[in-house]
């Protein structure tokens, strides 16, 4: 039979097909070369950024004697405050000192008119003369006829009208003389001086007003500065040991520093503890007093009081913001000189080794940043497990891991790994960068003390830092 007869341009369509076909083909092979090439480029990259030194802030390591003491808050009161008031009736006629100067005991605030009070004096003085002039010759009557009595003229009754007589006026006198002392006094209550050494603080009353001794709001106010007090509340579990050690007869010591912690504002001691618990606080309060020479607490004042109970000697120190927590406990990064060993190198990331291995792009970007910083010494991170004691504020006290004078890592953390190269710079801050919550709650007391018992501040880790 016949073969049936094709459709004209059939293999002219087959040939077109696969001819897009293939086209299709080598463009996908070529996209994907390419995409490979550009990702095996871009983790050369990273990899070469990865070991790339890290800049960071380091602090030495120290070991000195370190307080450990309690915070509290506290309120700065006056260690003295008197209202002064006038004693007498009477117009004010001048205040003889200014508004915020401070005063002497005895200086002269103010005077209210002496005139009534001068007048008072005046009449009981002549008084006193009158009654003097009347006891003499009452006294002299009484004599008379004391003789006319033993001579027999007169009876013993009239000797004794003339001898009570005289002694009626004679009690007269003494009460003349204490007349004459009340005028002195109400005359010198004219004058109005402080009883304190002091400041003054706003006039209540202006001159040319009348004042009685009945009123309540007073002349003036004298605040005592020098000394001056602060009251601050503290736990019922810490009242035993802070009495034991006033017992012992030892001083405690109490700083009080401004709202943020930063600040130290003076240093005062232990006055006393309050007799009684508040049973609605579960908190006892303590008086501190301070020299306040420089006039650095004011009345009402709120300040943060660290209550200093021991000095501990030679304790290995660093600050809060060192301190690292990772699934092996607490740790920090320990500043070492030279090159990372090769049992740090060897546990890089695969990409890091890459890059070490100094082929393609990657080995261009790393003689690139080996040239930028061949100049520089080099130094590495080394992790180190460490033993925290306590936490005293933004400081840190440890009982093993680190050695007195080796640098730690203080800033910067988070891009770090253990053997990671470095470029170390001295922090400004000893104590390290300051925390994101400045709040820092009341330390602990010992080695055992655990946080929600002392209000110890326990040390966290920094955001994106690496666990040992």
């Amino acid at each position: 039979m016949p073969e049936p007869e094709q459709p004209k341009g059939s293999g002219f369509r087959k040939w077109i097909v696969l001819l897009v076909i293939a086209l299709v083909v080598g463009a996908a092979v070529w996209k994907i070369r390419k995409n490979t090439e550009e990702q095996t480029s871009q983790g050369q990259k990273m990899a070469a950024m990865m070991d790339r030194p890290v800049p960071v802030q380091t602090v030495a390591v120290q070991q000195r004697t370190m307080p450990i003491y309690l915070t509290q808050l506290g309120t700065v009161t006056a260690y003295n405050t008197v209202t002064v008031r006038s004693r007498v009736d009477g117009q004010l006629l001048r205040v003889n000192v200014r508004e915020g100067q401070a005063v002497r005991q005895g200086q002269l605030l103010a005077e209210i008119d002496p005139a009534p009070y001068q007048a008072a004096l005046a009449q009981a003085q002549g008084q006193l003369a009158r009654d003097q002039a009347q006891h003499a010759n009452d006294l002299a009557q009484s004599n008379r006829y004391e003789a006319l009595f033993q001579a027999g003229v007169v009876s013993h009754e009239s000797a004794q009208t003339q001898t009570a007589a005289a002694g009626q006026s004679g009690g007269a006198i003494q009460a003349d003389q204490a007349a004459i002392q009340a005028a002195k006094v109400n005359l010198n209550y004219t004058k109005i001086v402080s009883p304190i050494n002091g400041v003054i603080g706003l006039r209540q009353v202006d001159p040319g007003n009348i004042v009685h001794a009945s009123d309540t709001n007073g002349l003036l106010v004298v605040t005592q500065l020098q000394p001056i007090a602060v009251i601050f509340t503290l736990p019922e579990d810490h009242l035993p040991e802070v009495l034991d050690l006033t017992r012992r007869g030892k001083v405690l010591t109490v700083e009080a520093y401004d709202r943020s912690g930063a600040t130290h504002l003076a240093t005062g001691k232990v006055l006393t503890v309050d007799n009684q618990i508040d049973t609605t606080t579960g908190t006892v309060k303590v008086k501190a007093v301070f020299d306040n020479k420089d006039g650095a607490l004011f009345p009402n004042q709120f300040v943060n009081v660290r209550l200093i109970l021991e000095e501990r000697p030679n304790a290995i120190v660093i600050p809060a913001a060192a301190l690292l927590t990772g699934s092996q406990g607490n740790f920090v990064y320990v500043v070492k000189p030279g090159d990372p060993p090769a049992e740090l190198q060897d546990a890089a990331p695969p990409s890091s080794k890459g890059r070490r291995s100094g082929s393609g792009a990657g080995a261009g970007a790393g003689a690139g940043q080996q040239g930028a910083t061949q100049n520089q010494p080099h130094n590495y991170v080394e992790t180190r497990i460490v033993k925290v004691d306590l936490t005293e504020g933004a400081q840190v006290i440890l009982t093993d891991g680190v050695k007195a004078g080796e640098d730690i890592v203080v800033d910067g953390q988070e891009k770090l790994r253990n053997g990671s190269r470095v470029i170390p710079r001295p922090s400004a801050n000893p104590n390290g960068p300051r925390p994101m919550n400045p709040n820092r709650a009341a330390s602990g007391v010992g080695a055992n003390s655990s946080a929600p018992e002392r209000g110890q501040q326990q040390a966290q880790p920094r955001a994106g830092g690496k666990q040992p």
